[in-house]
């Protein structure tokens, strides 16, 4: 007797490749204001021109552990920015960022407890650019983030720059869909 036509099917989701423990996000800067929500946000466009762009890859290939590389393009030649996994997504007000992610969150926010927050429970990039505003930099953790917690991706200020204070956000990029 044949099978029935359902039985006889792969179900679609068996077909579909299995998420991969390595994803790539392209996206250029954008106004928050822009007409299509943008993946990547300048808040400062002298450190962070709209049209740069920014390539995050993350590989959580070893189980435990998760390492995050940023490579830009475009960006304010010969500086210096504090690059951090932070909470919240993307928006037009740089706070809607959030706090930084922390592996194990301290219990006091904001966090300056250096027992939390420190490159060991937080993921802390530092990415410095050329003579053309280009730059890579690369960290990695002996952790992975809880799901649907780290949602973005925070370029400080780094270096006081014009009226940029050190800590201040001059841009963001999104990581969840």
């Amino acid at each position: 007797m044949p099978a029935p036509l359902a039985a006889a099917l792969l179900p679609l989701a068996l077909l579909a490749p299995a998420a991969s423990p390595v994803s790539v996000l392209d996206a250029h800067f954008d106004p928050a204001t822009a007409f299509v929500p943008p993946a990547a946000i300048s808040y400062a466009d002298d450190l962070v021109p709209y049209g740069s762009h920014a390539r995050v890859v993350t590989d959580r290939s070893v189980p435990g552990r998760t390492v995050v590389t940023l490579t830009v393009a475009g960006l304010a030649p010969d500086h210096e920015f504090p690059v951090h996994l932070h909470t919240g997504s993307c928006g037009a007000d740089p706070a809607a960022s959030g706090p930084h992610y922390q592996a194990v969150v301290d219990p006091v926010q904001p966090s300056a407890d250096p027992a939390y927050a420190n490159d060991r429970n937080e993921l802390r990039l530092a990415l410095r650019t050329d003579d053309r505003g280009g730059g890579t930099a690369t960290a990695a953790v002996d952790w992975q983030p809880r799901p649907g917690e780290a949602r973005s991706l925070v370029l400080h200020a780094g270096t006081p720059a014009g009226s940029h204070a050190a800590g201040d956000r001059v841009a963001c990029v999104k990581l969840e869909k």
